[in-house]
């Protein structure tokens, strides 16, 4: 999505409307109703999604938001507001005139009653918030869509951010388990970023690492502008979502200054590997103990899904385990724009664009490297490379990271039977040139399962390759990165 004279456009998630569009179908077929649980984090678009379905559908519908820290009192007084002013019920005059006294039980009950004969669309926004207030709401509407709801023409979307809570909704010991589909909305891909943005090339990859794909971030971003541009402008602004939507991120996922939020800050200051985490998330004590650490790294990585472990890939087991933030847009806060902030907050937003400049490039230049992996996987699967068979991209090192091997094709990952191409990738503002691929050359070799004979080498550059026609397979620039999501 982003912003023009005549609105918001919706730009992209047309195979997550297509899913959601396909239920319609077949709720129209069949007369019964089905659930979807879709799961994202904050300013990702589900919201927006749920409501771009309402408006092309048709159809009448119910769009309700839950309030953090309301009543069960209060929220089934506005639940009751909702329905009331929209279009679902077959007869209004039906709806009694206050919440029943039986909480939520009895409420979805009376929008169970009120649905009409043709299809619908009842929206539940932020549910994990109506499980906080009452913690048998998944018991009330577990037992209403088996007996009333799932019988009625009606697609029911239950949104929520924190996705540990909304895995737990349906996970196979909980009340709602086997009755929703589990749809989980990412972000805008790179392709859609472009677009949304009005940018090509590297500026486009620019703008993906800087809002991270977050649709409710590229609203703001003003179309065709640069990334220097955009930055000088909101460098200037306190209240940039730039800076409040990684913070609002940070406060309610990780509310209190804990060891887990050190953790994460420690990544995304760029501790990667687990000694240096555990280093610099300590306390006065020393570093924060491996029984400590293991099981907060596999928190935040498996339940919360902040962070992500990437592994050595090569066609024999590796270490060490290297860890980075999921999100671009909250690894560029921890790692700069928190600093930038604090400046801008200070009424010095000159200095604070001066220190995001200063760090930007070599942030950049690591950060790069998984868009570029994905954007490689990408063009796997529309033939843009030639190594089809090469199902996962990702990169190869040892302990003491000498080499390190930005990119490796592979079949499989972590551990591949066969490894189909080792590459470089070089971010900065000079070609790749002869130093860089004898580097390249001597350390593909090193790589577990690199076969001179058959194994590929790629290059993929932010200014170009001055090399020899046939000294690498592939080479790629800004332009074919971008055009991987766009075929």
């Amino acid at each position: 999505m982003r912003s023009t004279s005549r609105g918001p456009v919706f730009v992209g998630r047309q195979t997550e409307l297509s899913l959601l569009t396909k239920r319609l179908d077949h709720i129209a077929r069949s007369g019964r109703g089905l659930a979807v649980a879709v799961r994202g984090r904050h300013q990702v678009g589900k919201s927006r999604l749920a409501q771009e379905l309402c408006n092309r559908a048709g159809l009448p519908y119910l769009y309700f938001t839950a309030v953090k820290g309301a009543s069960v009192t209060k929220s089934t007084s506005q639940f009751l507001a909702a329905l009331t002013e929209s279009d679902l019920p077959n007869d209004h005059a039906l709806l009694p005139g206050t919440p029943p006294t039986g909480g939520w039980g009895d409420l979805l009950r009376v929008l169970a009653g009120s649905l009409p004969d043709q299809p619908c669309i009842v929206v539940l926004d932020e549910l994990p918030w109506l499980n906080e207030q009452d913690d048998t709401f998944d018991g009330h509407l577990q037992v209403v869509w088996d007996r009333l709801l799932s019988r009625r023409p009606v697609l029911l979307l239950l949104l929520g951010s924190d996705l540990h809570m909304m895995q737990r909704l349906t996970a196979y010991d909980r009340p709602f388990y086997g009755r929703a589909d589990n749809l989980v909305l990412g972000p805008l891909n790179l392709g859609e970023t472009a677009t949304a943005a009005g940018l090509t090339g590297s500026d486009a990859i620019d703008a993906h690492l800087i809002t991270g794909g977050l649709p409710g971030m590229l609203l703001r971003w003003p179309s065709g502008t640069s990334a220097d541009d955009y930055l000088r402008e909101e460098c200037a602004d306190p209240a940039s979502p730039l800076f409040i939507v990684p913070e609002q991120s940070l406060a309610s996922e990780f509310p209190n200054p804990d060891v887990a939020r050190r953790v994460l800050e420690g990544v995304g200051g760029d501790s990667r590997a687990f000694a240096s985490i555990a280093g610099i998330a300590g306390g006065r004590s020393g570093p924060i103990s491996s029984g400590t650490l293991s099981p907060l790294l596999r928190q935040l990585t498996d339940d919360k899904q902040v962070l992500v472990a990437d592994h050595p890939l090569s066609t024999v087991s590796g270490k060490p385990v290297l860890y980075r933030v999921a999100d671009s847009n909250l690894r560029l806060y921890l790692a700069v724009l928190r600093d930038v902030y604090n400046l801008t907050q200070r009424g010095r937003p000159e200095a604070g664009y001066a220190l995001f400049q200063n760090r930007w490039t070599s942030w950049r230049g690591r950060a790069v490297e998984p868009l570029i992996r994905m954007s490689l996987e990408q063009a796997t699967v529309a033939g843009g490379i030639p190594w089809r068979e090469a199902q996962f991209v990702g990169g190869w090192w040892n302990r003491q990271f000498n080499p390190e091997i930005d990119l490796v094709g592979a079949d499989r990952a972590p551990v591949a039977s066969q490894i189909y191409f080792c590459g470089s990738l070089k971010w900065l503002g000079t070609p790749f040139g002869a130093h860089d691929l004898h580097k390249l050359q001597n350390g593909a070799r090193q790589v577990p399962g690199f076969d001179a004979s058959s194994t590929g080498l790629l290059v993929v550059s932010r200014s170009g390759a001055n090399l020899p026609a046939d000294a690498v397979d592939v080479v790629w620039g800004p332009g074919d990165v971008v055009a991987a999501w766009q075929s």
